[in-house]
């Protein structure tokens, strides 16, 4: 752990938190990580009005836990909005324990349960880890590997363990269901968290649930979290706000490529010169591999002036990106702290999901996106799914049409 870095990820969450207008903070106290803000009441506590409180989350104090603690904030405040918080439901193995407010560290609360990690549990976590990273597929880029295990599988492999030791319970369904719904229904890490699990189970050979999936499902941009994507005039707007150079030329490449945020800086751009084919091609130490990605506004490339990225490679922004001495995630965050910088309109991740709608209305295969993204058919299927389905619907209605004409 990087005591700097974990206390710079925690004053950027901060300052987030301040910005959005709420009064929670995360808080490091100790070796832990936890919230700070205003709570209802206990029962019998003699209060009678909400006061300010810490709330542990049993996390260490880490920078892959400060994105876990967000999660526990936003399925609180939820909560709070909604009239639904209960002290027992956060009293609860799952959940977080409470504690007195500042000043009354004698009163009621305390930490969290202090029983022994069962061996079986450790025994078969560090299986899986062992055999995630030994897969072939994850060999032939382990600085990709590592970033995934730490961001997509380790929060929820460690709420597994907290909650398994807290609970005192066997690695069964059972308790994969307890962790799957201590997230919040409809919620990406809800998803991630089956996902997961899943992997695990399989590894294990541990039968799930029947309804498994049900229980996991509720995230898509078709569903709660669908939101309008910028339109190509729109991107174009964008771009003109962007004061610097070298950060123009990096929002160009996303636009035209649809790439993830860290890919801009692992990606082979030579081809981008005159009189060559224009595809770019990100480097097998990129999160998930090498492929190549093709523009679908090819016209984008002079007026984004990413032809100079052939002959110029140092025209992109100074960035880092020697994986002995930082992850794919830092790079990442990079950019998107670019974007809130110069407070663009749209995030990094509306270029990418612009450019893969781009492809559906145009007609390109599903399989053939899915490939030039880095992601698997049923990830691409399942997040663009309201696109692909109202493309499917509209070449029915036409074809359907068109025999109707035709007789």
């Amino acid at each position: 752990m990087n005591p700097a870095c974990l206390k710079d990820a925690v004053k950027l969450a901060n300052q987030r938190l301040a910005e959005s207008g709420t009064s929670w903070r995360l808080e490091i106290r100790g070796q832990r990580l936890g919230l700070r803000g205003p709570l209802p009441p206990r029962a019998g506590s003699g209060q009678s009005k909400t006061t300010i409180q810490r709330l542990s989350l049993g996390l260490r104090a880490t920078e892959d836990a400060v994105q876990e603690a967000l999660v526990h904030l936003h399925q609180l405040k939820h909560q709070l909005q909604q009239g639904t918080f209960r002290w027992q439901d956060w009293q609860r193995p799952s959940s977080c324990v409470a504690e007195p407010p500042p000043g009354q560290e004698g009163g009621q609360g305390g930490g969290a349960s202090g029983a022994e990690p069962s061996s079986a549990l450790l025994d078969a976590l560090d299986s899986f880890q062992r055999a995630f990273h030994q897969d072939p597929r994850r060999r032939r880029s382990p600085s990709g590997a590592r970033s995934t295990w730490r961001s997509a599988y380790q929060p929820y492999l460690r709420r597994l363990r907290a909650i398994g030791e807290q609970a005192s319970q066997d690695l069964d369904a059972g308790l994969l269901t307890m962790v799957l719904e201590s997230y919040p229904v409809a919620s990406r890490s809800r998803q991630q968290c089956a996902l997961v699990l899943g992997a695990l189970a399989q590894h294990l050979t541990l039968p799930l649930p029947p309804d498994w999936q049900e229980l996991g499902r509720g995230y898509g941009l078709h569903a709660a979290r669908f939101r309008p994507l910028p339109s190509d005039a729109q991107i174009l707007q964008v771009f003109e706000l962007i004061p610097n150079a070298q950060w123009r030329l990096v929002y160009g490449l996303m636009a035209t490529y649809g790439l993830r945020n860290h890919e801009v800086f692992f990606s082979d751009v030579s081809a981008l010169g005159p009189g060559c084919d224009r595809v770019v091609r990100v480097l097998p130490t990129s999160k998930t591999g090498e492929h190549q990605v093709w523009p679908f506004q090819p016209e984008w490339v002079e007026r984004f002036d990413l032809e100079r990225l052939a002959m110029e490679r140092q025209a992109l922004p100074p960035v880092t990106t020697d994986l002995r001495v930082t992850s794919l995630r830092t790079v990442g965050q990079r950019v998107s702290e670019q974007f809130r910088r110069y407070d663009l309109p749209l995030t990094p991740y509306d270029l990418r999901h612009a450019w893969a709608v781009r492809t559906i209305h145009i007609g390109l295969p599903d399989t053939v996106a899915a490939r030039m993204m880095g992601h698997s058919v049923g990830i691409h299927n399942r997040t663009y799914h309201h696109w692909i389905t109202r493309r499917d619907q509209q070449q029915a209605v036409d074809a359907a049409l068109a025999r109707r004409l035709a007789s």
